[in-house]
């Protein structure tokens, strides 16, 4: 048994209301970064969630899309998204035999704010032959079916020990690995599997740049890598694999893993923030 899912799919735990063409950012949108006295600004991980899900649908109205699997997702957060309505869009750049690309872009007040770009490839292609794979990193177990998380934040934390929903005992220097149950990120809709593991790609930064004063480096990007999408309405963690530092400048990678196993990695270029860090 594994962790519960937290929280309904409602407002109180969403990241956007639906309000015509507009997405609303809600409460738990709000970015971390700063505290109280930070900026107003959406968090990477609703920006990734909302991405994902325009693109994700720009796909899955092409021909035939059981027969793709996503496989990459990169995001470039290049302006900060105020807590402001805010549009998406979704292009199909190709639609091959056996390969897809879609762009999405989020924009607000007339200008883009952020894009990403999903890669899709299709199964069962043929092979014969066999071929050198290195040995899967070691991951932690997830997170007990009887720990339940708060559903307005319900991310789960491990640090040379067991899993808690308490941030504060995990204010050091050892190796974290956290646990997302699926949580809304458009009032009223369940996320999709895809949808999830993209918006809590964005936590890879909170995973491997999380120290003694919190976290002090800030993301400017992510790409996630996938072999396979979690099931719809099922948990993901993140696992810090390495990080390396110089003059502000840091680069981190996790693995990515639900109650199977391994099935992907994330990796994000950051810069040093500490006047703003986020802090328990």
């Amino acid at each position: 048994m594994r962790a519960s899912t937290a929280g309904s799919v409602d407002g109180s735990t969403a990241f956007f209301r639906a309000d015509g063409e507009h997405l609303v950012p809600l409460r738990r949108a709000r970015s971390g970064w700063g505290g109280s006295d930070g900026p107003d600004q959406i968090r990477g991980t609703a920006v990734s969630a909302i991405l994902a899900r325009a693109a994700e649908r720009a796909a899955d109205e092409l021909e035939h899309p059981a027969w793709f699997r996503p496989v990459r997702w990169t995001l470039d957060l290049f302006r900060p998204a105020a807590m402001a309505p805010v549009t998406t869009t979704a292009a199909v750049v190709r639609s091959g035999r056996r390969l897809r690309l879609v762009d999405a872009t989020l924009d607000q007040d007339g200008r883009a704010v952020a894009r990403a770009s999903l890669l899709l490839l299709a199964t069962g292609g043929p092979r014969a032959g066999t071929t050198w794979t290195a040995p899967l990193p070691s991951t932690p177990e997830p997170p007990p079916a009887d720990l339940v998380p708060d559903p307005a934040e319900p991310t789960l934390y491990r640090s040379d020990g067991c899993w808690s929903a308490d941030r504060r005992l995990h204010a050091n220097a050892a190796r974290k690995a956290t646990w997302f149950p699926v949580a809304p990120i458009v009032e009223g809709e369940e996320p999709t599997g895809l949808a999830h593991v993209a918006a809590v790609a964005d936590a890879a930064n909170l995973t491997s740049s999380w120290g003694t004063l919190g976290v002090e480096y800030i993301n400017a990007d992510l790409t996630l890598t996938l072999t396979r999408v979690p099931d719809r309405g099922a948990g993901v963690g993140h696992h810090a694999e390495s990080r390396v530092e110089d003059d502000g400048i840091a680069w981190g990678t996790t693995t990515v893993f639900d109650e199977h196993g391994t099935l992907g990695s994330v990796v994000v270029s950051t810069l040093a923030n500490g006047e703003r860090a986020v802090t328990v």
